[in-house]
């Protein structure tokens, strides 16, 4: 066959993904404005003369359209409505409790959850629907989402090749095999695969991710994001202790039955001991912000607030049990669902010469009075570097006071419609959960993957079917699904598919196969079929990973049977190593996982370069013992 050669539109094509290449390297803007900034050139080269081949101006948005796009979009919806009930939160605190807090039994946990999922269904719904999981384990563990999150999403692409519908590739192979079949020799036949012939390549793959992960996690993942600014609601230990110099964090404590405590008033053992009782647990029952005249009833729980001398001294001198974690507590007191914010007394507030005792403050708004800062000054329970403790339930207020609470954000947002506060915080998740609505969640997220897996509805279809069944069982309202979709990443991945299609029309990924062909010409089989392997790890980057497919696989097979290897491995090779996509964010999960993550192009190619040398490595290595 004779050589393709060189067109200036292959040149045009070619220079534009270079210029896409460097834009997502340099991010001299962000990646997502490049990817756009592209798309815009791309069409306009196309009304260039001799350039119209270049992209079908028809065509060209088509990207947001496409099956890859709705099915994101959908996830991301169907994701959030699970959220919304509570059940994501649930799942984090499972995990939690049973896997520890620490990233070295948290990442395998997470990761080989995802990886596994996201066999029986497309990846990047398995990352979208763990999104908020790993969140709330982020901040319940103060890990920094940016190295929880790569190793999820690299599993959730790993986890791709466990079965032959674990990903498009591998979908698309047997159907592209028996294309093969009718241009080959009955000797020469290939059998089609079976549904789990490729799980032992997919368990070493995520086995490899994993153990990459734990090993050289603490090199290859970005440390910790900047902190937050001072009005966003934040965990209350980092925040008391940059704003106000409490050194204060949240102890659980347990009173076991008949203790002498019993009859006690919470208030009476916060003045004692100057820490605050934020909350109690009894026969079951879980209350926030209990009012402090409470009577103490045992055997019951409690979260108290307090620097660790303080609450260990009550501790020692009562005879209590401390715990060396939040258990009971760990979903109320995490920064997901409350936290620490300011609200100042306005002038003409009706709590102007009141105090906390006067309004039964915590009854009244379902918060702990934690300081009041008046005049430079910070008043608290709690011992400061510069003040003694003060019983603050017993201060009146003063027009202009700032009152340190700690609250849940749902609390907090009624507050914001209360005149007699200004709520300072800003940052904060003003949202109501809905736990009623769990049914119709679970009910709508089943639907939608009985359909995936048992049905050949179009995937768009099938998870858009669950996301406006649960807008429309008021799972959560429209306005708030158009809120949970991240738009960064649809249109990035909307404006690549045009250029991944540029490629492959203008015969761009063609002339570059065939490059690369005549340098593998007159290598030994083994040879031949890694540097298969390679390119289609090159074109997965540069084009869609079934474009990749599509065009790779019959080369591979011609390549195969001209060297007397098997075409079908050849195929295999070409649609398992499609997946092996972790150097840039052009893969789907890649880019779900970079905007919350706060990634860059940079972190991507260094965590992501040795694991694309160890995905050929390892899928080489098994494809070999295996076939």
């Amino acid at each position: 066959m004779d050589a393709l050669g060189l067109t200036l539109e292959m040149t045009v094509v070619l220079g534009l993904l270079a210029l896409t290449v460097t834009l997502f390297v340099t991010e001299v803007v962000r990646i997502d404005l490049a990817a756009i900034s592209v798309l815009v050139l791309l069409g306009l080269l196309s009304q260039v003369p001799g350039l119209e081949n270049i992209a079908d101006v028809d065509e060209l948005f088509s990207g947001l359209e496409s099956n890859a796009v709705v099915s994101i979009i959908a996830v991301m919806i169907i994701g959030a409505g699970l959220d919304k009930t509570g059940i994501m939160s649930k799942v984090a605190a499972f995990i939690l409790k049973h896997g520890g807090r620490t990233e070295a039994r948290i990442v395998p946990i997470i990761s080989g959850t995802v990886g596994v999922i996201s066999s029986f269904m497309q990846n990047v719904g398995a990352a979208a629907l763990f999104l908020p999981v790993v969140s709330r384990i982020s901040v319940r563990t103060e890990l920094p989402l940016s190295r929880l999150l790569m190793p999820m999403g690299f599993c959730a692409i790993l986890g791709g090749t466990m079965t032959m519908v674990g990903s498009s590739p591998l979908i698309l192979l047997n159907d592209l095999i028996q294309n093969a079949n009718e241009s080959l020799p009955a000797d020469q036949q290939m059998e089609q695969f079976g549904l789990f012939d490729v799980t032992p390549i997919g368990v070493a793959l995520i086995l490899t991710g994993i153990l990459y992960f734990m090993l050289l996690g603490r090199w290859v993942l970005p440390g910790t994001p900047d902190a937050e600014d001072a009005t966003s609601g934040q965990s209350l230990r980092e925040y008391l202790q940059k704003i106000y110099g409490l050194h204060a964090d949240i102890f659980e404590v347990s009173i076991p039955v008949g203790h002498p405590c019993e009859g006690m008033t919470f208030d009476e053992l916060m003045q004692e001991y100057h820490v605050y009782i934020i909350g109690s647990a009894y026969r079951g029952q879980r209350w926030f912000a209990p009012t402090i005249d409470t009577p103490i009833t045992t055997p019951c729980r409690l979260a108290v607030l307090g620097r660790g001398r303080d609450v260990n001294t009550m501790v020692l001198d009562r005879g209590l049990t401390m715990h060396s974690s939040l258990d009971v507590f760990a979903e109320d007191y995490a920064p997901t669902k409350s936290g620490v914010a300011e609200v100042v007394i306005p002038p003409g507030s009706s709590l102007i010469g009141k105090c906390a005792h006067d309004v039964i403050f915590r009854k009244t708004y379902g918060a702990s009075m934690l300081a009041i800062h008046r005049d430079e000054e910070t008043l608290s329970y709690v011992e400061t570097e510069d003040h003694a403790p003060t019983a603050i339930a017993e201060v009146p207020y003063k027009a202009g006071d700032t009152l340190v609470i700690h609250s849940t954000w749902e609390a907090l947002t009624r507050l914001t419609k209360n005149r007699d506060f200004v709520v300072v915080t800003t940052d904060f998740p003003q949202e109501e959960l809905r736990p009623t609505k769990v049914g119709w969640a679970l009910t709508f997220f089943a639907i939608a993957l009985g359909m995936i897996l048992f049905t050949d509805v179009l995937l768009s279809l099938c998870l858009l079917t669950g996301a406006v069944g649960m807008i429309l069982t008021r799972v959560l309202s429209i306005d708030e699904a158009y809120q949970s979709v991240s738009w960064s990443t649809v249109f990035l991945l909307a404006s690549l598919i045009p250029l991944g299609l540029a490629v492959q029309s203008t015969g761009t990924a063609a002339w570059i196969a065939d490059r690369i062909l005549m340098l593998l010409d007159g290598w030994p089989i083994w040879a031949l079929q890694a540097g298969v392997a390679v390119l289609a790890t090159i074109f997965t980057l540069i084009m869609s990973n079934v474009g990749a497919t599509v065009l790779l696989v019959p080369l591979a097979v011609s390549i195969a049977v001209a060297a007397g290897g098997n075409p079908a491995i050849f195929a295999l090779t070409v649609a398992i190593s499609t997946s092996n996509s972790f150097l840039i964010p052009t893969h789907q999960v890649n880019a779900l996982i970079m905007g919350p993550a706060g990634y860059k192009v940079t972190d991507f190619m260094k965590s992501g370069g040795i694991m694309t040398v160890l995905f050929l490595v390892v899928s080489l290595g098994v494809m070999g013992v295996l076939f």
